[in-house]
């Protein structure tokens, strides 16, 4: 149980990282570069490439996901922050369509956890925010 605990730790640590440095890349305008570091990050965090993920509807994304693919809360967690990236990727690269469906699977992942665990964390509040106001903002534009 602590190996694993350990392990999901060591995850999330290296998601953060890697969304901080996609991030960066992206305020520089390195957008192939980015591309490249989510591509790896769906793969070495998920174990499956970005394709697999964008081709599941969204009402797959989760339950599907649990009981299937044993994956966890951590891992729906960290796909829903990829999605985030995808999203902030597509918007650099004007593709306000495939940032709209990634955003709202993003969300839809978010608000799926949030209802199945008790506990409550301001980050993930503040994502599901963020993500509400993206989505928000592209269906007015």
């Amino acid at each position: 149980m602590g190996y694993q605990k350990d392990y999901i730790l060591r995850m999330l640590e290296m998601m953060a990282e890697m969304i901080a440095i996609f991030l960066g890349l992206l305020k520089k305008g390195d957008t192939k570069q980015a591309e490249k570091r989510l591509n790896n990050a769906y793969r070495d965090l998920l174990k499956e490439d970005a394709a697999f993920f964008n081709q599941l509807p969204v009402e797959q994304l989760t339950i599907e996901l649990l009981e299937k693919h044993n994956y966890t809360h951590q891992h729906l967690k960290i796909l829903s922050e990829l999605f985030y990236a995808e999203g902030e990727l597509s918007l650099k690269k004007d593709d306000k369509q495939n940032a709209g469906v990634v955003f709202k699977k993003a969300l839809y992942i978010r608000e799926f956890i949030e209802s199945s665990v008790a506990t409550f964390s301001f980050a993930d509040q503040e994502r599901i925010n963020l993500l509400k106001q993206r989505i928000k903002d592209l269906s007015s534009s």
